[in-house]
């Protein structure tokens, strides 16, 4: 039997702030997340891009010296918001600690920043310095950091999925944790996604001739998702995680509701593992519809993947004007807060909710001349008011990985 899943927590780590008020004021202002490039006196001087959406506030992290024993910075990023969440479910000890509640998280690479430190030693202290490597350095850096040790700080003995398909991990993660709750294999799931603050992510875009350089000196003029003179990505870093739980057992126990996730799919281009693909994406589109058995007409707000790259922005405006064709509004999240990798999905749907509850839409940043290519769609011009009923949550990843998700809003549930 199908069940239905919906939202009752949910907490982010972002570029233009951390919590509901920060990020919703932060939209409605249209204030960037995007600063200079920090230093890290390595590979700075060989990168051409010198922007990134950075978390620049401090966060009061109250977590105890074992716990921090095994976290580099992603898990840190993974574990405060998974703590935010859990607190403000009201779910009770025995429930999280029963095997009733799974997690469903990732990150792009694990800590790069740990990753760095350890290679550091194997090539340039091997002989000095290689005993000083241990299993806790392991912990630290390995690609699934973010998800167990979010089971450990909570003692959640549940399934664990541990997502890393770079830019849709969060939103396959909570693609995932939805089917685990949909089909009775789970009754709540935590998902969503990290990623760091690093200088090797930048590193391999900038080769790829895929991130922005041209605004340099103007880092909030950067990235320009849609618009005539975008010149690439902006790498970022953020943490987010949202609480899925059974419809009936969340009612019941009066949980507030967020948001239901009505539909979802994944699929693969099954070619270039680079280059966006109409038709996989188009595919993801309609299979996402098919799942949550709704029209297209019935989506009014598209949260576009709009990563600002030549291409990619064309190929996904193609694909929303295929599938949704003018009705829907359209805005790029990643103008606020560049591409923050492996969370950006969740971070992109935490955004959607708060503008559903809110009743306002924000606009796409630096859309001041709308490619020819991109002008079919319904840009959102300035912060409206608006009431959206669904949403549909597009993210598309380096190796040809599709998701869509379709969230209803929380007054809409019943």
């Amino acid at each position: 039997m199908k069940r239905r899943v919906v939202i009752t927590a949910c907490s982010a780590i972002t570029p233009i702030g951390y919590g509901r008020p920060a990020i919703v004021d932060s939209l409605c202002r249209g204030l960037s997340g995007v600063k200079p490039l920090r230093d890290d006196g390595l590979l700075t001087g060989h990168i051409h891009s010198r922007v990134f959406g950075t978390v620049d506030y401090p966060i009061a992290y109250e977590f105890t010296r074992s716990q921090r024993k095994t976290m580099g910075p992603v898990a840190y990023y993974a574990c405060q918001v998974a703590k935010d969440t859990l607190a403000a479910s009201g779910l009770s000890r025995d429930f999280i600690e029963s095997g009733r509640l799974g997690v469903a998280f990732g990150s792009t690479h694990g800590s790069p920043t740990v990753q760095r430190e350890i290679y550091k030693t194997f090539f340039q202290h091997l002989e000095t310095e290689f005993s000083s490597i241990g299993a806790v350095d392991y912990l630290r850096s390995m690609v699934h950091t973010t998800a167990v040790n979010i089971t450990r700080m909570f003692g959640i003995t549940g399934r664990v999925i541990a997502s890393s398909t770079a830019c849709t991990t969060s939103s396959q993660a909570i693609g995932f944790g939805y089917e685990m709750v949909k089909y009775g294999m789970q009754d709540a799931m935590l998902c969503g996604g990290a990623d760091e603050y690093d200088t090797t992510t930048v590193a391999v875009f900038d080769n790829l001739l895929a991130c922005s350089v041209g605004y340099n000196d103007h880092p909030a003029r950067t990235p320009r998702p849609f618009d005539r003179r975008r010149d690439g990505l902006v790498v970022g870093e953020g943490g987010a995680a949202v609480l899925l739980e059974e419809y009936e057992a969340a009612k019941k126990r009066g949980a507030p509701i967020l948001g239901e996730v009505i539909g979802f799919a994944c699929n693969n281009n099954g070619g270039d593992l680079i280059l966006p693909n109409l038709k996989g994406i188009t595919s993801t589109l309609r299979l996402a519809l098919a799942d949550a058995a709704i029209e297209p007409a019935a989506v009014d707000y598209v949260s576009a993947h709009a990563t600002a790259t030549k291409m990619g922005d064309i190929v996904e405006s193609q694909a929303i004007e295929a599938v949704y064709g003018q009705k829907p509004h359209v805005t790029a999240l990643k103008s606020y807060t560049g591409h923050t990798m492996g969370t950006c999905g969740a971070i992109e749907l935490i955004m959607t909710l708060y503008m559903m509850a809110e009743g306002f839409l924000a606009p796409t940043l630096n859309l001041e001349e709308v490619d020819p290519r991109c002008a079919m769609l319904n840009h959102t011009p300035g912060v409206i008011e608006a009431t959206t009923r669904i949403a549909s949550i597009q993210n598309f990843a380096f190796g040809g990985v599709n998701t869509c998700l379709l969230v209803k809003n929380g007054s809409e549930v019943g």
